[in-house]
């Protein structure tokens, strides 16, 4: 009997589908054999993307609710692009938000309510024609992507309804098509009860935002297929099931084969008999086994015949792999897994969620790139494309459900379980259910999936280890993930193993060191939010631990959105730039990527911590260890260089083969070093051969070690310094140029080299930096706003003037507050050749906070804007975030040395500096030395204080000056999470310990 559809479903979470066909596997399937070998696109699908005929209502009673009828016209609507979100192609306005749900504050109810008054409805008409490849077969219409909630409509018959817009929604409309033109009307439902499991931290749009397909079938159709690959205990003798079910008329036979990458067949059994339910096998000794660092891929043919014609061959891409837990650890192919993963959310800043396959290709090589192993599908079921391109390349999946309730059981970070959903609730126990399942049928081909997750941060209970026992009675192959039960332990096994989020290294280690009963992983860790990623290598060391099995950084990509700002210029926009209220406005960005897809500075990091091969080179060569579990060495050659103060001055290649899970010491016959210089020895592992992912030469691992570190030779003055002792001034006057210093303003308020003036005001010592995300997050602008107020008030408490034959010094002591003992002195030493020797030092004070920074602060004209440095690099780096930085010598500018954190924060640091110049486009300026330690340096065309009243970049005036930072120490940016975590105490500057810091200023002439 046809059901008429009634609003009433969107308040029932007992009703989640209408009519829905079953889930399937997503395998490919053809009417020919080699098409099929070749899986090339699909004769039998037509698709319905494109322009579609819109029409947008604020909510449900002003939609137009007889739009599917044959006679109504469209012509006046609108259109619109599917797959694409409502929202940004101009049709209501985003929203950004974590945990709230989207109508807190403005509508009182509880689950499974829904606000009807602010339910945006989205009415889609699409006509079509089915293709003549398609025609007099049974036709399925497939909903890949949708939010929240569907109805649909051909030919003004209702087909069915649907939620759970991360998995397909499809209908048999076979009795409805017609030979001519159709009519599929949609009506897209922003809210529905399902809003309340899907609180995930993302933006909230609605839509049909993957894509709509047509499906013919042929008449005996292989309609689900579950294959699975098992191995003997010594890995060598592989055994292929393939669970097969059939629909459609009755065939006569089915054979299946397996071909290699080549395309050669390697195993198979023809014509055996046609059965609707069919179990077939293989047996295959030594396999090519899959990995991701070695995925190899077979293809499974499975041909069904009548009559001696082919009737359907399918095409399923499969992996010989065997995944397992061994003494409580995760084992893949017998070896210890350790996932080096990050958490993806599909991004794109025009077309939010609806990705397209350049933007996972981009990002799937990114990862290969960038040593990333796996990948936690936050907080859904990706794009079927996803899943094949992780089989491809080579990379593991966690697999997550489309489940998450944060805003139901957490209040404001406090647990409240009253109307947590699902938790245990027999209402929304088949809907739960059946996401899960659908995740599961889709996806169970792929050996990238190695772990199936119940959801993200929906508390616990019985519904949710009713979804974890699905996963197990369906598929044996893979274990089962759920973070939550460490909030809610009363189902501990809902969980194979130990997943927290955001927990510090200690806190991991304390577990591991306490005889666990399950193996840990961070499903969440290294909050990548704006400038962090600090102390990550902290974590890497607990992989020391048998029972650690890694990691996921949140996240992968920032979540931001293209818009025009009030002067017509695109801009990136987080929460609350479109008037979007409730919202967490900028923390959806806490990529390792921009969302213009830029690599940021934390991703050189990630790539260095993250690499298998470890390389430590030393006067002899470099050791080399491989933390591959199955590849050697054979794929890589070998660079080393010499660098002698930091400009290569040796260069060669050697081969290794260092098999997997070993470690060698490989010889390099480095040439002799002189004496008085400093050495940097460098060995970087270069792809040998290309790949899918990177050309030849890409630099996959490296490993430097530096020699010899020696203070710089400082020359001779020559000349004659002419000093002049005034009232309210001290110059010193040499050939070509002159200082002066100020007794009223405390510095130096003239600095000439060849004429050309270059201190604007005072540079004095500076203790702050613009605040940080993290910084924000722990309250440290609140906490240390003392060195705030320090930087911009200190008084001059004494000045010291002392000449000796051609040098004159002048020291300043600094009072930092009336209420402290605290002070810092500075003394200036200037010499004949015009070079002025720099020296700071606070002495320690007792009751004040961390001191975010200790350095010196100078403002320069604007035009001296470019930057070259000897020191840590090309990135920028901290002193928590600087593994990955190599020594050597490098250029940028002020303006490109801003990170593009989207809001305006401490960004462009670089460590260890031994000198750098900063010059204008003639390289006339400064140049500035280290005395006894190297310094740090930033170089911006931004105060901290411009940064710190800025919401965004495009808030910030034109540059009118260039603004100089050199550091003896600023504190590291941490990163275990972003609301509150402090930076390690290790890379912290306590304020009641002495700190110093020396310098040289030299002119550029």
């Amino acid at each position: 009997m046809q059901q008429e559809p009634t609003l009433d479903w969107l308040t029932d979470p007992e009703v989640f589908q209408i009519n829905r066909l079953d889930a399937h596997s997503d395998h490919r399937f053809y009417t020919d054999e080699i098409k099929a070998l070749e899986r090339g696109p699909m004769d039998l699908c037509q698709s319905l993307n494109g322009k579609w005929k819109f029409h947008l209502s604020k909510n449900p009673a002003l939609r137009p609710q007889s739009f599917f009828e044959d006679g109504f016209s469209c012509e006046a609507w609108d259109s619109i692009e599917v797959p694409g979100h409502l929202q940004t192609q101009g049709y209501g306005n985003p929203q950004y938000t974590n945990t709230l749900y989207p109508w807190d504050g403005q509508a009182d109810i509880l689950p499974p309510a829904v606000d009807m008054e602010h339910n945006l409805v989205g009415s889609y008409i699409k006509t079509f024609t089915v293709a003549p490849s398609l025609r007099n077969k049974r036709l399925i219409l497939s909903f890949q992507g949708f939010e929240t909630a569907i109805y649909v409509w051909l030919n003004g018959t209702f087909v069915g309804y649907g939620e759970d817009g991360y998995t397909p929604t499809e209908f048999d409309i076979t009795e409805l098509v017609t030979d001519g033109e159709n009519r599929l009307a949609v009506e897209v439902y922003q809210r529905s009860s399902a809003s309340w499991i899907e609180d995930q931290d993302f933006w909230r749009f609605t839509g049909l935002f993957r894509d709509v397909l047509l499906y013919a079938l042929p008449q005996t159709h292989l309609e689900d297929l579950f294959v699975t690959t098992d191995l003997s205990v010594d890995y060598i003798i592989g055994t292929l099931k393939a669970r097969c079910r059939f629909s459609g008329e009755t065939a006569d036979t089915v054979d299946i084969g397996l071909f290699d990458k080549d395309g050669e067949l390697v195993e198979q059994q023809l014509e055996i008999g046609y059965r609707q339910e069919m179990d077939l096998s293989l047996l295959l000794a030594a396999p090519h086994l899959w990995s991701a660092e070695d995925p190899y891929l077979y293809t499974l043919m499975i041909t069904v015949r009548k009559n001696g014609e082919t009737v359907e061959s399918v095409s399923q891409r499969i992996g010989f792999r065997k995944f397992e837990m061994i003494d409580k650890v995760m084992h893949l192919n017998g070896k210890r897994i350790v996932f080096k993963g990050v958490n993806r959310h599909e991004f794109d800043p025009v077309r939010g969620r609806a990705v397209t396959e350049e933007d996972m290709l981009w990002d799937i090589q990114f990862m290969k790139q960038h040593n990333i192993n796996a990948v936690r599908t936050c907080h859904y079921p990706n794009q079927s494309r996803w899943y094949e391109l992780c089989d491809e390349y080579g990379v593991y999946l966690i697999d997550e459900a489309n489940l998450e309730s944060h805003g139901s059981w957490s209040h404001m970070d406090v647990y409240v379980s009253d109307w947590a959903v699902p938790n245990d609730r027999e209402d929304w126990l088949e809907a739960v259910l059946d996401r899960a399942n659908s995740m599961l049928e889709r996806d169970k081909n792929h050996p990238s999936v190695l772990i199936w997750s119940c959801g993200n941060e929906s508390y616990g209970g019985k519904d949710i280890f009713e979804m974890s026992q699905l996963f197990r009675a369906k598929d044996s192959t893979r274990l089962v993930h759920y973070e939550g039960v460490t909030r809610d332990p009363r189902y501990p096994d809902t969980t194979d193993m130990e997943s927290r989020m955001y927990p510090p290294p200690w806190e991991i280690e304390a577990y591991l060191q306490n005889d666990p009963p399950k193996p840990y992983i961070s499903c969440e860790y290294v909050h990548a939010m704006g400038n962090s990623c600090g102390a990550m290598d902290e974590y890497i060391e607990l992989e020391k631990y048998p029972m650690y099995q890694g990691g996921f950084i949140w996240d992968y990509i920032d979540q931001f959105i293209y818009r025009k700002n009030e002067f017509g210029e695109q801009v990136l926009a987080y929460g609350g730039d479109f008037g979007d209220r409730t919202t967490d406005y900028n923390f959806c960005g806490n990529g390792i990527v921009y969302a213009d897809r830029t690599p940021s500075a934390k991703a050189q990091e990630v790539k260095y911590l993250y690499q298998n091969l470890k390389i430590c080179p030393d006067e002899e060569g470099f050791w080399l260890k491989n933390d591959n579990l199955f590849a050697g060495t054979e794929g890589y050659r070998f660079v080393c260089e010499m660098k002698r103060n930091g400009e290569v001055c040796f260069r060669t290649e050697v081969s290794a083969k260092v098999s997997a899970q070993t470690t060698e010491h490989i010889l390099v016959s480095w040439p002799k070093r002189e004496p008085g210089a400093e050495y940097a020895l460098l060995v970087s592992a270069v792809l040998n051969g290309g790949t899918i992912w990177a050309e030849d030469g890409f630099e996959q691992a490296y490993g430097e070690t530096v020699l010899g570190f020696v203070p710089a030779v400082r020359p001779v003055p020559s000349g004659t310094l002419k000093v002049v002792n005034g009232i309210g001034n001290i110059g010193a006057f040499g050939d070509h140029f002159s200082v002066l210093f100020s007794r009223k303003e405390g510095g130096i308020v003239s600095l000439k080299y060849d004429g050309e003036e270059l201190v604007s005001r005072a540079p004095k010592p500076y203790y702050w930096r613009a605040a940080t995300d993290n910084d924000r997050g722990n309250g440290h602008p609140y906490r240390c706003g003392f060195w705030y107020t320090a930087s911009l008030f200190q008084q001059t408490a004494d000045i010291r003037v002392e000449e000796q034959e051609n040098s004159l010094t002048v020291a300043y002591c600094y009072h930092l507050a009336p209420s402290s003992e605290a002070q810092t002195v500075i003394s200036y030493t200037v010499t004949a050749d015009g070079a002025i020797s720099v020296r700071m030092m606070y002495s320690g004070a007792q009751n004040l906070p961390e001191m975010p920074m200790f350095g010196w602060r100078v403002q320069l004209p604007a035009e001296y804007d470019q930057v070259k440095w000897y020191g840590a690099g090309p990135e920028e780096c901290y002193i928590d975030r600087r593994n990955s930085a190599k020594l050597g010598i490098y250029q940028t500018t002020a303006e490109e040395n801003i990170s593009g954190y989207i809001v305006p924060q401490e960004c462009g640091n670089r460590t260890d500096v031994r000198w750098a110049e900063i010059s204008d486009l003639h390289g006339k300026g400064i140049r500035l030395e280290f005395l006894e330690q190297p310094f740090e340096l930033g170089v911006l065309p931004y105060s901290a204080e411009q940064l710190e009243s800025a919401l965004h970049w495009e808030e910030l005036p034109c540059p009118t000056a260039t603004w100089v930072t050199v550091a003896g120490r600023q504190m590291g940016v941490g990163g275990d999470n972003s609301w509150g975590a402090h930076t390690h105490a290790q890379y912290l500057i306590p304020s009641d310990q002495p700190v110093s810091c020396g310098f040289v200023i030299r002119p550029l002439w």
